[in-house]
């Protein structure tokens, strides 16, 4: 089909955003329940960059970026997380996406911001912009019927509920801390907490309770957030949404404890990381089952030798990567890679390439998620010197696995 507008690609002033969250929630088909929720949009998308397509004068397109910042294994970079994307359905095949992500991308290069990272509500999209999968999570289901069966003794120190007024002050801390220990982690500040986290009534069931905290140790060694839900015809669910322990026996006693609150026969989890402990230290896999594996975070590299130098390196590596990227041709072309626990060197070369591969499977590994090896048995990668593919992995190691729970 033909189309005699052409579309043009700029800011979304506050003045239009009226206009962008009628977009949006057209593209979505929702409708906020009530004023306050709308006006939690409002806000969210106000204090967000925001990129728009139009045609003519009229908003037919809308892309929008949260400021936030990724730990990465040693160190932790910018990374705008994209939100509220959507295309009026009279403009679907024509263009919109993909030039508000070109927009977005240059923006991102002048500003001399590196990665970019997004949630994908469609999973097939954003791989042709270059997003790799790079943290993933397992979801859990525990038969809380009876006592979950451990092969470890559960830290013995008491448990105490928080209030969810007082919880940022008291979690905000010790997550920094730990989120460090793990690549994929954003920076949270104190309105996220009380915004995403601790809101009084679930977005995606209202029939849920309000958060509840419980916290282990003084000082704090360990919390989950989690909300029940009551089952007029039988026992009630609790649902998970965080847990942090700083060992194996602090972990142990916080499932413990969510598998025995009264009137609830089961327990659910989605997202967990891929490490978790739980899964070697219960003692009945048959209570304790996983459901499923859950895609979570998508990076961008916007800037290759930028994001590979802010990353630390468990290993000496010296390969020669062919990287295609085709939105960012300064991407693509054949670099050397030099790293070592000390540092990183990454430079153009004439060489022959070790290792060939799309800036979307580099994602995929940058932060020591997916290892090169599997994407070469999938052919994905090619590998052209034995070797280099483990040589790689050995030098992207972390030691504990990616991990992602800020949904947005």
């Amino acid at each position: 089909m033909e189309h005699d507008s052409v579309l043009r690609f700029g800011e979304v002033p506050e003045t239009r955003l009226d206009e962008a969250l009628a977009l949006a929630y057209l593209a979505f088909h929702t409708t906020p329940e009530d004023d306050a929720k709308r006006k939690h949009h409002y806000d969210t998308l106000r204090e967000c960059a925001r990129v728009g397509a139009y045609d003519g004068d009229r908003l037919v397109g809308l892309m929008a970026t949260y400021d936030f910042t990724l730990s990465l294994p040693g160190g932790e970079l910018p990374a705008p997380g994209l939100t509220f994307v959507s295309v009026a359905p009279t403009h679907r095949r024509r263009g919109a996406l993909a030039g508000m992500i070109a927009e977005l991308y240059r923006r991102l290069g002048e500003a001399n911001v590196p990665l970019a990272c997004l949630w994908a509500s469609e999973d097939a999209i954003y791989g042709r912009f270059g997003f790799g999968t790079s943290t993933r999570g397992f979801t859990v289901e525990i038969d809380s019927s009876r006592p979950l069966a451990l092969r470890i003794e559960p830290d013995g120190r008491p448990l105490r509920l928080v209030a969810a007024a007082d919880a940022p002050a008291l979690l905000g801390p010790y997550y920094e801390r730990t989120r460090a220990e793990r690549g994929g982690r954003m920076a949270r500040t104190e309105a996220w907490w009380r915004e995403e986290w601790l809101v009084e009534k679930d977005e995606e069931d209202a029939s849920m309770s309000p958060p509840r905290i419980v916290a282990l140790g003084e000082p704090l060694a360990g919390y989950v957030i989690y909300r029940t839900k009551k089952d007029n015809d039988g026992p009630g669910l609790v649902r998970l949404d965080e847990l942090e322990a700083d060992t194996p026996a602090v972990a142990a006693a916080l499932w413990r404890y969510l598998a025995s609150i009264d009137l609830t026969q089961k327990v659910t989890a989605w997202g967990r990381p891929f490490d978790d402990p739980l899964l070697h230290f219960c003692a009945d896999r048959d209570q304790v089952r996983v459901t499923g594996v859950v895609p979570s975070l998508r990076v961008r590299l916007i800037d290759v030798p930028a994001a590979l130098r802010a990353r630390t390196w468990a290993a000496d590596v010296d390969v020669v990567l062919d990287i295609r990227d085709g939105q960012l041709p300064a991407n693509a072309g054949h670099f050397r890679l030099t790293a070592a626990p000390d540092g990183c060197a990454y430079e153009p070369t004439d060489a022959p390439a070790d290792l060939s591969m799309d800036v979307r499977e580099l994602a995929a590994c940058y932060l020591g998620d997916t290892p090169v090896r599997e994407l070469v048995r999938a052919s994905l990668v090619t590998e052209h010197t034995a070797g280099a593919a483990a040589t790689l992995d050995a030098a992207l190691h972390t030691e504990l696995a990616p991990h992602t729970m800020d949904g947005f």
